[in-house]
């Protein structure tokens, strides 16, 4: 039996993981007046530039015989997977704000907007479809209807499953809540970051700020990764990505204030 309290958890985080970028997308466009193609251009440069384009970069260097090493070393699988996160996501808010998006640079809230685009897409696909997914399996396997999950699947497929089906059903509740505690964090990194790059964009000789974004998201992901090799406990690692995204915010805040500044 899945616990109901893993399924409560797990209807929390697919609240979060909706409903966090559908509540920014409304509050800046209502009360702050954002542009709306920012934030869909945000899911878009998401999908393709991380979800699609970096996806393939991985699948073709892990096919090779250094992929092995990586895959088989914390440090270097944190470092390299966290500088390809970092130069896909922060090229692709580059090349939208020098083109698609050019014509809303006029507004800096739209930078924000755009942060909860792609930070939003990336909750909505990771967490919130998941967290949907694990509730249907939780709900079939609460009512005897586990049939339903492994009757139709292909024999090649069918460990993988029944490894699914025993992870719900052992999996500590909190462990569901994480999902969605982290997604909060990654939008206000995602939304810093989309601070940087559009200044950079934005403000002749601030391309430096580009580079300091590809920095900074290499540095978060590679410490998250490293830390959570090192088997820290769940809470700890996302106190940890929590303050990074805190500090990452601070640092974009100032950067914020000092171009409307000059």
């Amino acid at each position: 039996m899945v616990p109901t309290l893993s399924i409560l958890f797990m209807a929390v985080s697919c609240a979060i993981g909706f409903g966090v970028p559908i509540g920014l997308l409304l509050y800046l466009r209502i009360s702050k007046k954002a542009d709306l193609a920012p934030f869909f251009v945000g899911c878009a440069v998401m999908l393709v530039f991380a979800l699609i384009l970096e996806a393939m970069v991985h699948r073709i260097v892990f096919a090779l015989p250094v992929g092995e090493t990586i895959r088989n070393n914390t440090w270097l699988y944190g470092i390299y997977g966290g500088f390809m996160a970092g130069l896909f996501e922060e090229t692709g808010r580059f090349l939208a704000f020098k083109t698609v998006l050019r014509k809303n640079l006029n507004k800096n809230i739209n930078a924000v907007m755009y942060g909860a685009g792609h930070g939003g897409f990336e909750a909505i696909a990771l967490v919130g479809t998941t967290m949907i997914n694990n509730i249907i399996w939780s709900i079939l396997i609460n009512t005897g209807n586990m049939s339903a999950l492994t009757e139709k699947v292909p024999a090649e497929a069918l460990t993988q499953v029944e490894q699914s089906i025993q992870q719900l059903t052992t999996m500590q509740p909190h462990m569901f809540l994480m999902g969605g505690i982290e997604r909060i964090f990654a939008i206000v990194l995602h939304i810093a970051l989309s601070v940087l790059v559009w200044f950079a964009v934005k403000k002749k000789g601030k391309g430096y700020l580009y580079i300091a974004a590809i920095l900074v998201h290499w540095a978060v992901d590679t410490l998250t990764v490293i830390l959570s090799g090192a088997g820290i406990p769940t809470a700890a690692l996302e106190a940890a990505v929590g303050l990074m995204a805190l500090l990452a915010a601070v640092f974009a805040k100032a950067v914020w204030k000092r171009e409307n500044a000059e």
